[in-house]
């Protein structure tokens, strides 16, 4: 069984014990967001679907299996980039606050752990300020090290000197 059979295996526990189901088509979205490696909008989903697996999911579909896969905690809506993500902590089975990091270059997404202290101490400062944390999710823009390394590189470019 390979990485990703694994992690579709787990998340179909996941849903078990919740009382839901993980069919096919939420199967194959799910892995399509698990094998991009990036944030994908419904519609890259639907190019993915037909592309892998040879089925057309209408892409009002692929938003109700979105919505599925985020309230079983197997996926994330960025709100930065109005795209989606596989969780990462979906073979870990604990509590995490996701945090993410998220390439305005070439949109990977990394998604990160920080401490809940942290997160208690944001959502303090919140409080005094008189405000109410509805979701406590942090999305950062970043430029990821392959996408600052690319821009760093001279362009190898010949220049002939006349003299």
């Amino acid at each position: 069984m390979n990485k990703l059979d694994a992690i579709i295996n787990q998340a179909e526990r996941q849903c078990k014990v919740h009382g839901t189901r993980l069919t096919d088509k939420r199967k194959q979205v799910l892995a399509g967001l698990l094998k991009s490696g990036k944030a994908l909008s419904a519609y890259e989903l639907v190019d993915f679907c037909k592309k892998e697996f040879g089925e057309t999911i209408p892409a009002m579909t692929v938003y109700r299996i979105l919505d599925f896969l985020e309230e079983e905690n197997l996926a994330h809506k960025l709100k930065i980039a109005n795209k989606y993500v596989a969780c990462s902590h979906i073979p870990c089975d604990h509590n995490h606050q996701p945090q993410f990091l998220i390439c305005t270059k070439c949109q990977k997404v990394e998604e990160i752990s920080i401490d809940f202290s942290i997160i208690q101490a944001l959502e303090k400062n919140v409080k005094q300020a008189g405000f109410q944390v509805v979701n406590s999710k942090l999305e950062m823009d970043c430029v990821c090290d392959e996408c600052k390394e690319a821009a760093i590189k001279p362009a190898n470019i010949r220049c002939k000197l006349k003299v």
